[in-house]
């Protein structure tokens, strides 16, 4: 008798098999980045007034009533360069702000964000002043507030287009 006998598996068997590998990654990322959420002191938003790599200014004040996405990245995180598409996209339908954190100056920042073909709000946390103050740790990790500036959501790792768009839009 063999170990894996192909002959019996049918199109269904493995779409069957698929679905419940799925099923168990999909919980199993989910659990891992609730334990390794970081522990927020105070659950509001709190005022941020920054100078952006663009060299526009950032005040939160001018986002209150609407939620509010702040995604913690670095230009060294693999992951990072994977998950910038879908910052951008969710950039376009809702306020997102970025903190890349060690980084670099602003020129390699503004210079990685070309690269990537992205364009949305970025301070560069070169002293780790934000991430401290969020408690982030690891890369990428996302936040967001609602229009109440309550934290609505947060996650650890890579998020999907569809999974950040459907937390903003819960977020409202």
């Amino acid at each position: 008798m063999k170990l894996l006998d192909y002959k019996n598996w049918s199109a269904k068997k493995i779409l069957k098999e698929l679905a419940i590998m799925a099923l168990i990654v999909f919980v199993a990322s989910n659990v891992f980045s609730y334990l390794r959420k970081p522990d927020l002191q105070d659950s509001h938003l709190p005022k941020i007034q920054s100078e952006l790599v663009s060299g526009k200014l950032f005040d939160s004040k001018e986002f209150e009533g609407k939620p509010l996405l702040i995604h913690f990245w670095a230009t060294w995180c693999p992951v990072c360069k994977t998950e910038a598409g879908n910052i951008q996209t969710v950039s376009e339908y809702y306020n997102v702000l970025s903190i890349a954190v060690k980084s670099g100056s602003d020129e390699e920042i503004r210079s990685y964000l070309k690269e990537q073909g992205v364009d949305y709000r970025v301070i560069n946390d070169v002293g780790s002043k934000w991430a401290r103050m969020y408690s982030v740790g690891v890369f990428p990790t996302t936040f967001v507030y609602n229009s109440k500036g309550e934290i609505a959501f947060s996650e650890v790792g890579y998020t999907s287009t569809i999974g950040l768009l459907a937390r903003m839009w819960w977020a409202q």
